[in-house]
């Protein structure tokens, strides 16, 4: 089976590196050339656009930033739709909106071509050791048919519903990790100036019902050690909150707490926190108020 992949950054490479390992024929491209050059050494075979990469492959997955990215690379003169064909398969892996997803399945419909969402999580490291867990969005026949494909790639992979219910699903998990990691940078500095130890705090805690996943995979291995930057990082975060602030929009639903938690992350990004860590939120207060929450 051939297959193509648009998108060769810091998850796509190792996606790709993945797809070669489990015996795939991978047509890839990049709009940086020294990625295509990475995957090419590997076995993948180089493309010019991803109008070629559509000429040559049955099942085409992309990997982008954004929807604005994934739009322009579906629908450009040399887009993947240009140089598409009834039959083939389109995957997003990337993470957007559902209201964009479902326009490009539109166009990509009428091409006669399967269009399907399968937004990631499990970061850079999952993606190297192919565990991700994979959320998609589509037909169950043509989930069954690329599946084998997704394997390679994850390890919890699972049909959520039709086209945009990955994105979906993916927006209110991130929504709830970047707004619990914020609730609890504050209310360990809270904790820290009424005079209790950062240790006690996160043993009674985890213990406790306000035990969280940021809790007990940011507190002892990212905050107590002040160490940042690796991780998941404040911008990405950011782009998730901001996903879910669009959709929330388009849908007419209001997020106070999620709108509030944004505020916070756009004061660690001016701060020039960005590429750090979401755990380094906690940096905002500690800055403002003179105090450090380490083990």
């Amino acid at each position: 089976m051939q297959v193509g992949i648009v998108g060769l950054g810091a998850m796509g490479k190792h996606m790709s590196a993945n797809l070669l390992k489990n015996g795939y024929t991978l047509h890839v491209y990049d709009v940086v050339p020294e990625a295509i050059e990475e995957i090419v050494r590997l076995g993948g075979l180089r493309c010019s656009s991803p109008k070629e990469i559509a000429q040559k492959a049955d099942i085409v997955i992309t990997m982008l930033p954004n929807a604005q990215i994934v739009e322009s690379v579906m629908t450009g003169d040399n887009g993947l739709l240009a140089g598409g064909r009834e039959g083939q398969i389109f995957i997003d892996m990337s993470s957007v909106a559902p209201h964009s997803t479902k326009k490009m399945a539109g166009l990509a419909d009428k091409k006669g071509i399967k269009y399907m969402d399968a937004p990631v999580s499990g970061g850079v490291t999952g993606a190297e050791a192919g565990t991700l867990t994979i959320m998609v969005g589509g037909d169950e026949e043509i989930f069954k048919k690329v599946k084998p494909i997704l394997e390679s790639l994850g390890k919890n992979i699972r049909l959520i519903g039709e086209v945009g219910s990955g994105d979906a699903v993916k927006i209110v998990n991130n929504l709830l990790l970047g707004s619990s990691m914020a609730a609890l940078a504050e209310a360990l500095v809270l904790g820290l100036k009424a005079g209790l130890k950062p240790e006690t705090m996160y043993e009674v805690i985890k213990s406790s019902s306000g035990r969280s996943y940021a809790l007990e995979a940011k507190v002892p291995d990212f905050i107590f050690k002040g160490e940042f930057k690796k991780g998941f990082p404040i911008d990405l975060q950011y782009k998730d909150l901001e996903l879910a602030v669009e959709t929330a929009k388009n849908l007419g639903v209001p997020l106070p707490m999620t709108n509030n938690a944004q505020q916070i992350y756009e004061l660690a990004r001016v701060k020039g926190l960005g590429r750090e860590d979401i755990s380094a939120v906690i940096k905002v207060w500690e800055d403002m108020l003179g105090v450090q929450v380490r083990g």
